[in-house]
């Protein structure tokens, strides 16, 4: 469903602005309401969850993490059939080794606040898909033999540790550093696992908290899975890098 004014009718005085870069699978415009910017941006999630990324961004705006924060409706609701409204968040992309350091910092924050959070409804971890065929964007079940037991071979050897909250989509355009605040965009993909996988992208000249590689092939194979029904080209591709580097 396109955004129009009939989708944010619930939160007065909104002007929606041009559409914004970035969300390659929901919707997301920027607005103004009454001099000051916002964004807008229609969720293709199930209601139970987008209503656990909302708690989920309460809980972390309440602990300082930057993070979204939801505009209620002029009647105190959240959302309206998906469509929610959050505050603008300045900033710019990080650009060197020091900025990254402090994205890993604030994700090793999250991971820390959120350890034993419940799962996403709907959704299913690493550990689980060894077993189970779908949960979220994966679906197991829609991929050849082969490619199902090269994904999970992949994430086996990150499957350490405690599960917590892995915000699902680490790099450069879901990240603004303002000063030494750092914000963390778009918690679409956003679910319960072991944390790892949000440092599969970070860049390497960065120290991460497992061994690059098996980071890095995980991380491959979990978007080669999650990507194989909406984005198949590039799952395709992804798979293609899974094999070579498993090769």
């Amino acid at each position: 469903m396109a955004l129009s004014s009939e989708s944010v009718a619930a939160w007065s005085g909104i002007e929606l602005v041009e559409r914004l870069t970035g969300g390659a699978r929901n919707e997301v415009v920027l607005a103004r309401r009454g001099g000051r910017r916002v964004v807008v941006r229609q969720s293709g999630r199930s209601l139970p969850a987008l209503e656990w990324e909302l708690d989920l961004l309460d809980h972390l705006a309440s602990h300082g993490i930057g993070v979204p924060r939801p505009i209620v409706t002029d009647d105190g609701r959240r959302h309206v059939d998906g469509v929610h409204v959050h505050e603008f968040i300045d900033g710019r992309q990080p650009r060197d080794r020091r900025d990254w350091r402090r994205v890993i910092d604030v994700l090793t924050t999250v991971h820390e606040l959120t350890t034993g959070w419940p799962q996403r409804p709907g959704f299913a971890s690493s550990r689980q898909l060894l077993s189970a065929d779908r949960g979220g964007d994966v679906r197991l079940d829609a991929m050849p033999p082969e490619a199902v037991r090269a994904v999970r071979t992949a994430w086996q050897p990150v499957l350490t540790g405690p599960e917590c909250v892995v915000h699902g989509d680490v790099n450069a355009g879901n990240v603004l550093v303002d000063g030494a605040h750092v914000s963390l965009l778009d918690w679409d993909e956003a679910r319960t696992d072991v944390p790892w996988f949000d440092f599969a992208s970070i860049p390497e000249d960065v120290a991460v908290p497992m061994d690059r590689q098996t980071l890095v092939t995980a991380g491959v194979a979990w978007e080669a899975a999650t990507c194989w029904i909406p984005e198949p080209e590039y799952a395709a591709r992804r798979l293609a890098e899974l094999s070579n580097r498993s090769g």
